[in-house]
């Protein structure tokens, strides 16, 4: 399963009222592995970029003059996204402006007819009902480092992102047993393993030591009239 963990950044808050995008960050996952290959572009939106917008992400107008507009990279970004599931932090968000900068464009694209979209903050509701589920929020609940975080930007939010949705989909958080240690593990962010790291030694008993166990739970359920062990290796007895 390919997925693309995808965020961006406006002029403003509502593509009904002329807001563009400005950046795009976009983070590739193959069976919930990141695979290294990213897409992140900046673009000239045509049009001021709000102060306050500014104020969250400090992209200025200035920055922005020598961008591409995104007619010149619609193709090259879609090609990216097409067919993958995407997973985006308040979806309707970032499809909303995707859609409105598809829609000046021919021929006219619906993300969702191209895509499949989960939107990974209503994962983070239902799951963690009554509590705060940004992103931020999310970081310090899972233990994601994201102390490099001083202003939103699409590439970092995506990447960070990318790590909160493992753990929030399946993924291990910290047990707390050694928080406060360098290498407990218990709020140092995530440390992904090598594939090539060799696989974890598994010992089996030896027929004496298997022998041992089933004389103690025979005579365990003699005491007990009988234990769970028996009846999900004898269902019918």
């Amino acid at each position: 399963m390919r997925q693309i963990v995808l965020d961006t950044e406006t002029t403003g808050i509502d593509p009904n009222e002329g807001h563009r995008i400005i950046e795009i960050g976009c983070v590739e996952m193959m069976e919930r592995q990141l695979t290294g290959r990213n897409y992140h572009v900046y673009i000239n939106p045509q049009r001021e970029v709000e102060a306050e917008a500014i104020t969250v992400h400090g992209i200025t107008n200035e920055f922005l003059a020598d961008k591409p507009v995104f007619a010149e990279i619609a193709e090259e970004f879609f090609e990216f996204i097409k067919g993958a599931e995407l997973v985006i932090h308040n979806a309707a968000f970032d499809v909303g402006f995707m859609d409105s900068e598809f829609a000046r464009l021919k021929p006219v694209r619906k993300t969702a007819e191209h895509c499949g979209v989960i939107d990974s903050l209503a994962i983070a509701r239902k799951k963690h009902p009554g509590q705060k589920n940004n992103l931020d929020a999310l970081c310090k609940r899972y233990g994601v480092d994201n102390s490099n975080r001083e202003l939103h930007g699409a590439l970092l939010d995506a990447e960070i992102l990318a790590d909160v949705y493992l753990l929030l989909t399946g993924g291990q958080t910290a047990l707390s047993l050694d928080a406060g240690s360098e290498d407990g593990g218990g709020s140092g962010g995530i440390r992904r393993l090598s594939a090539e790291r060799k696989p974890l030694r598994v010992l089996k008993a030896s027929d004496d030591e298997a022998r041992a166990h089933d004389e103690f739970m025979d005579a365990l359920a003699k005491q007990a009239g009988g234990t769970v062990w028996n009846r999900i290796e004898n269902p019918g007895g």
